[in-house]
């Protein structure tokens, strides 16, 4: 039996393709290095439902039906000023707002629920994030693209061209990544021909997770407790001789380098250069260069580099993001992935159920309760 299922191949995909032995990631056939800092979060999330990038029509009518589908009814702003109410995390409001997207409507659509969940849910965040904290949403902006649309409605101010970019590019490097966590429950909730807004809250609800959505907010926070390059393999070693994971290292799918960590290194640098030289981006680099090191000492033979979480810290450190929003910001590129995987999965795939295993007793006999001791 493969725990966890690890090496079991349950679909066929051509959304995305791994290989951990030499770092690489090929989304819909494009290298992600290539991909990710270059195009549109529009275009990447057209190409995995579509399987080939835009034209110039096809790009326009998109970007047009996102725009309208990114309102929220009533009845969602007011579950979500009631969820404000109770301070629950941002991940379960968005959990919970993104099952009530279907309220009043009637219509067996998965695309149109395709572009309802992507186009709505940074609207969710958004607004929640500012119920919060005592402040009215603000309704999305028809001329703006769609990561510039969400750091709009969270902060009331138009964002520059490079932030809006670099979220872009974060959001371009994450949108996909094969039969993880939550992308799995989602194919699993949609073979049995549910709905894919309940497919994407199923997945929300394996993100929660801390062994899956929830590392670059510790990363910051390792990150932050070094404080100085010089302190850093003190501290790791500490960490290593508690016999526990040092943050944003180690992947399931890599041996080597995820190939998304160099991208998102990059795309952070000119923000944090812009912030008045933030010395974060120079400390992280040290860090890894020690911390990989160690692990090689520590945990011979195991291949544990930076993972995608570990520079995706800083990237949403230098859009100014809180960490209570990091896996929130993240579920918004991950739900074109997942809604792409359910459009895969209801195009023929058979309904997903595994065996497991029995490793129980055998041979009981009943009692009556009188004969039990």
């Amino acid at each position: 039996m493969a725990a966890g299922l690890d090496g079991v191949v349950a679909a066929q995909t051509r959304l995305s393709h791994i290989d951990g032995t030499v770092g690489k990631l090929v989304i819909g056939g494009y290298p992600v290095e290539e991909l990710a800092p270059e195009a549109s979060f529009e275009e990447v999330t057209y190409l995995l439902w579509h399987d080939h990038l835009p034209s110039v029509p096809e790009l326009i009518e998109f970007t047009r039906s996102l725009r309208d589908a990114r309102a929220l009814s009533t009845d969602v702003l007011d579950l979500l000023a009631a969820a404000a109410r109770t301070r629950c995390p941002v991940i379960d409001a968005l959990r919970v707002a993104t099952d009530a997207l279907t309220l009043g409507s009637k219509d067996d659509d998965p695309s149109g629920d395709a572009i309802r969940l992507v186009a709505s849910m940074p609207t969710i965040v958004a607004a929640y994030w500012r119920m919060l904290h005592d402040r009215p949403p603000i309704a999305p902006q028809p001329e703006m693209g769609h990561a510039a649309n969400y750091l709009y409605m969270l902060t009331g101010s138009a964002p520059g061209a490079e932030r809006a970019r670099v979220l872009e590019t974060y959001w371009n490097s994450v949108a996909e990544h094969g039969l993880n966590a939550s992308t799995f429950a989602a194919r699993v909730i949609v073979s049995t021909h549910s709905d894919l807004v309940s497919a994407v809250a199923g997945a929300l609800g394996a993100l929660k997770g801390p062994r899956h959505g929830g590392v670059p907010g510790p990363v910051l926070d390792m990150l932050r407790e070094i404080g100085r390059a010089a302190d850093a393999e003190g501290h790791l070693r500490d960490i290593l001789d508690r016999g526990e994971r040092i943050m944003g290292f180690g992947h399931r799918a890599y041996k080597v380098r995820d190939p998304r960590a160099a991208v998102l290194e990059h795309a952070a640098a000119p923000l944090l250069a812009a912030n008045a030289g933030d010395p974060l981006l120079s400390l992280a680099r040290d860090v890894e260069r020690i911390a990989v090191g160690l692990l090689g000492e520590y945990k011979p033979g195991r291949g544990l580099r930076a993972n995608v979480e570990f520079y995706a810290a800083l990237v949403l450190h230098a859009l100014e993001l809180p960490k209570e929003l990091f896996t929130p910001t993240f579920a918004l590129s991950r739900v074109a992935g997942w809604t792409a995987h359910a459009l895969e999965q209801l195009d023929g795939g058979r309904l997903i159920r595994p065996f497991a295993e029995y490793v129980g007793e055998h041979d009981r006999r009943w009692q009556s309760l009188e004969q039990r001791a």
